[in-house]
């Protein structure tokens, strides 16, 4: 089987007994300029507060809402507000790193009115379908762009510490992943997202679909369903599952439920990952009582061990992971390694998706 494939440097590390988790990016080699397109949500509690963590300089920053653009560069100290992306990209340094965060159906004209051969970061998912994503794709091949995607999530400090723990050799062979959501999600605050064709397994679940592919390789195929719920039906779907076919001795799943409000008690957002030697679990904090979260955590259990090991933690996915993707950027930029994440393996794991998606409409019964 595929071994895990991150291959970024890291830098702070956590000891327990003998082993070392890493749970941040490495200080890029050279820092770049940042230009910003967007000021939303994901920019407010993620993007802007791990660029200031890093200290990144951000340039300048657009959206279509003046005003959010403005809030946003009073609160991070950001130089420049463009009223038009024209006048942003007429003014972004010839060295910036574009981070593009805006709804994806708004990427391909924004990617076509960047300079040939920018460099540029764009936000999670790349479509919302996969002919969406290969016109993404052609068009930063035309403009030689020098693009990835943000699966963030691939930088989280408990998965960067779940990596340390597979290069070790602890776990053995692994046999089984296993991602359970069970929480309330306050969909509402992503308005767009009603007037998607659809909605779970793009903009949610497609960060576990990336994470597996990136620990076990490429599956052979998918099987999966979404559906609808009550509590919001306008969504095209809030709830899903997944199943990852890797042969007989292995296995990897996604079950996700948006709708639970009976209280935290049994809320769940988990990643479990077996091996043959051991077992790792770590805890999406995030996604319990969302935007707010409750507590990530990161533990182990080995062969002969009476019991659990919990790692302390570095931060969270919010705004933590972050980091990574901008880092990766900077060291592609300074000539280092090309990011995990670019745009061609982002392609990979909206195909995934589509095969997702594809299974599910093949199980829908007739109304």
């Amino acid at each position: 089987m595929d071994s895990f494939r991150l291959n970024q440097h890291f830098g702070e590390s956590c000891l327990v007994s003998d082993l070392h988790f890493n749970q941040s990016p490495a200080t890029p080699a050279k820092k770049y300029p940042i230009i910003v397109i967007g000021a939303g949500g994901v920019v407010r509690n993620a993007h802007l507060p791990a660029y200031q963590m890093c200290g990144f300089e951000v340039a300048g920053i657009y959206d279509t809402d003046p005003m959010l653009a403005h809030e946003l560069a009073e609160k991070f100290g950001i130089p420049f507000v463009a009223t038009s992306l024209l006048e942003l990209i007429a003014n972004a340094p010839d060295d910036c790193i574009f981070d593009l965060a805006t709804p994806p159906k708004t990427y391909a004209a924004i990617l076509a009115s960047l300079p040939d051969g920018a460099y540029v970061l764009i936000q999670k998912p790349i479509g919302e379908t996969l002919d969406n994503a290969k016109e993404v794709v052609n068009i930063c091949e035309t403009k030689s762009l020098k693009a990835a995607a943000n699966f963030q999530l691939r930088w989280a400090p408990y998965t960067l510490a779940l990596k340390s723990l597979i290069d070790s050799g602890k776990l053995g062979d692994l046999v089984d992943l296993e991602f359970k959501v069970n929480v309330h999600t306050p969909w509402a605050d992503w308005p767009f997202l009603e007037k998607s064709p659809r909605m779970e397994m793009v903009y949610h679940s497609i960060h576990y679909a990336d994470l597996i592919r990136h620990i076990y390789g490429e599956p052979r195929a998918v099987w999966a369903r979404a559906t609808k719920h009550v509590a919001a039906p306008k969504l095209e779907s809030c709830r899903s599952f997944q199943y990852f076919e890797y042969g007989d001795w292995n296995r990897a799943t996604i079950s996700t439920y948006h709708a639970h409000r009976a209280g935290p008690k049994y809320e769940e957002s988990y990643l479990k990952l077996e091996g043959t030697t051991g077992v790792a679990r770590f805890q999406m904090g995030l996604n319990l009582n969302y935007p707010k979260g409750g507590p990530d955590k990161f533990e182990y259990w080995l062969d002969g061990d009476a019991d659990w090991t919990e790692v302390p933690l570095e931060g969270g996915w919010f705004p933590h992971a972050f980091r990574g993707p901008m880092s990766a950027m900077m060291d592609w930029q300074s000539g280092g390694d090309t990011p995990s994440t670019e745009i061609h393996d982002a392609l990979k794991t909206m195909q995934l998706v589509e095969d997702a998606y594809q299974a599910s409409d093949n199980m829908r019964q007739p109304e």
